[in-house]
């Protein structure tokens, strides 16, 4: 992290050494960033898309398990939208939108069929689409690709069909602030290149689609590139966010001792086909949990393994293990997780898979309508970035590559919309940023202190202690440079979780408070907003706020 710098030194102006125009500037090249962008091109759209990685690089190609969609024709007998529906509220523990589940949920057959049609080749079983059940769902409904591969096969369909239509692509480029007019809306963005070089987009229309804030904590499933940029552009921009409390910690990643960053998942689709979880000496850590067992959502099974864990002989151990013996043909079926148990000397056929919780998605996130809308004119977000009412307090499995594809699709359908309509700002208007830095604390001690403190199991005066190391640890930083901007992202949205997770003084879906351990109904069923004040610091805002909105 650069060093701290003086009053005169975070005034001075953004120089850009060079200028580019738009309609649409989407950040991020993800499954609703690549959606939105191809399908602004195809409305009529100038678009371009900006990516601080490659292309390819982004947060979806790492999703293994599938596509949660109601086909006709490749589903259940019983099984409809509205009971996709229903199970997607159960997860959501009270917190999700009802009308904007149901809406995304009944968009989601023709975004895959539409994705489909454009290359992309999913599992197939007896002449018709493999599926499979995972966590939390009442029918077998998640399709699947390269068995473990989903993500990366609709990100290559994706990739390829961007190619195709000549979609231009700013690789390398990181997004920093939002140019906004003396309105207060958005009308472009600054950004970097890998050396620091600042330019800037000017747009009718942002589209932030840019991922997870997963870096927030030591071990995570997420890639090194997941650190929240586009949440804390968002806040610096004027935009609230909401449930960024709720950060759902994936029940199975294999554990690695002493591991850091990304790590391997263990899709949850091997408990959907018989795998079972067992502590050290081979007892159910989730016998008498859930009426689900092993298939109980999310939060439900990343707590008992926390609690199993808690309870292991001598204080807590580091892992649990995935009993994946009894199923058949495990390498064939799940060649990711196989590759990475071989590595580590594991055999799934005999050995049981080491695994433990990590941070792994973003239920929270920038306040949107169904269809990408932000409370801020100019700005949009879609995917895991957004928070549009589909998730609630914890989400349901395989949900958010439909969401991406489907929100992906909708925001730039609302861009055209907006800008036929003449509701969006003139981006010649747009004003650079006055200031150039932001505080940000070192990124070790940040990740270590919101993994003790903040990960599954928070109380308050582990809270308050968090907030307190980031307070001592936090300086003004220039953002001169990629780590710098990523530093000042994990920075604000690690103060905003604290927070939030210090004010829900309850326990809801994957916010667990060990000092509050029942959910409060009646004081709590609700969302909390976030937005900036004055000085940027984030504080509770009207829960009037997402009326209207999502």
């Amino acid at each position: 992290m650069t060093g701290p710098v003086n009053d005169q030194q975070a005034k001075t102006p953004l120089c850009p050494r060079w200028e580019a125009r738009a309609d649409l500037v989407v950040i991020g090249s993800g499954v609703a960033g690549l959606t939105a962008a191809l399908r602004a091109r195809e409305l009529g759209l100038h678009v371009l898309v900006v990516t601080k990685a490659a292309v390819a690089d982004g947060n979806t190609r790492w999703a293994q398990g599938g596509v949660a969609v109601v086909l006709d024709g490749e589903r259940d007998a019983d099984d409809t939208v509205e009971k996709h529906t229903a199970d997607t509220l159960t997860a959501g523990a009270g917190l999700c939108d009802e009308d904007a589940v149901r809406s995304i949920l009944l968009g989601g057959p023709a975004a895959v069929n539409a994705l489909r049609a454009n290359g992309a080749v999913f599992d197939h079983e007896s002449g018709g689409l493999s599926r499979t059940r995972e966590g939390g769902h009442s029918a077998f409904r998640v399709i699947h690709a390269g068995g473990d591969a989903t993500g990366a096969e609709v990100e290559r369909t994706l990739v390829a069909q961007a190619g195709e239509r000549r979609i231009p692509v700013l690789e390398h480029h990181i997004a920093v602030d939002a140019l906004r007019t003396p309105a207060g809306e958005v009308s472009g963005v600054t950004v970097l290149d890998r050396n620091g070089v600042p330019g800037v987009v000017r747009a009718s229309a942002v589209v932030l689609a840019s991922g997870g804030i997963g870096q927030l904590y030591q071990a995570t499933s997420n890639p090194e590139i997941a650190t929240g940029d586009g949440l804390a552009l968002a806040l610096r921009a004027g935009a609230t966010v909401a449930d960024i409390e709720f950060l759902q910690f994936h029940p199975t990643v294999l554990f690695t001792p002493g591991a850091r960053g990304r790590c391997p998942l263990v899709t949850e689709a091997v408990r959907g086909e018989g795998g079972t979880l067992v502590d050290g000496a081979g007892a159910s850590v989730m016998a008498g949990v859930h009426p689900l067992g092993d298939l109980a959502p999310r939060d439900v099974v990343a707590a008992a393994i926390t609690r199993r864990q808690a309870l292991a002989p001598g204080g807590i151990d580091d892992h649990v293990f995935l009993d994946a013996t009894g199923i058949p043909g495990f390498a064939k079926r799940f060649p990711t997780v196989y590759a990475a148990c071989q590595a580590l000397g594991i055999d799934p056929a005999v050995d049981g898979i080491p695994v433990t919780p990590a941070a792994h998605f973003s239920c929270g996130g920038v306040v949107t309508t169904a269809d990408g809308r932000s409370t801020v004119r100019g700005l949009y977000a879609a995917g895991e970035v957004a928070r549009t009412g589909l998730h609630g307090a914890n989400r349901l499995a395989s949900n958010s590559l439909l969401e991406g594809l489907v929100v992906g699709q909708r925001a730039a359908e609302a861009v055209a919309a907006d800008l036929a309509a003449g509701l969006l700002p003139d981006p010649s208007r747009g004003r650079l940023p006055e200031r150039t830095s932001a505080p940000a604390a070192e990124r070790d001690a940040l990740q270590r202190v919101m993994s003790r403190y903040a990960a599954i199991g928070r109380d308050a005066d582990g809270l308050a202690a968090a907030g307190s190391v980031l307070d001592l640890s936090t300086q003004d930083s220039p953002l001169w440079t990629h780590k710098a901007v990523e530093d000042a992202a994990l920075t604000l949205v690690a103060q905003a979780m604290l927070s939030a997770a210090a004010l829900r003084t309850e326990s809801r879906g994957c916010h667990v408070r060990s000092d509050f351990p029942e959910r409060d109904e009646n004081r709590w069923r609700r969302s909390q907003v976030i937005r900036l004040s004055p000085s940027g610091q984030p504080v509770l805002a009207e829960a009037a706020s997402l009326e209207g909105v999502a």
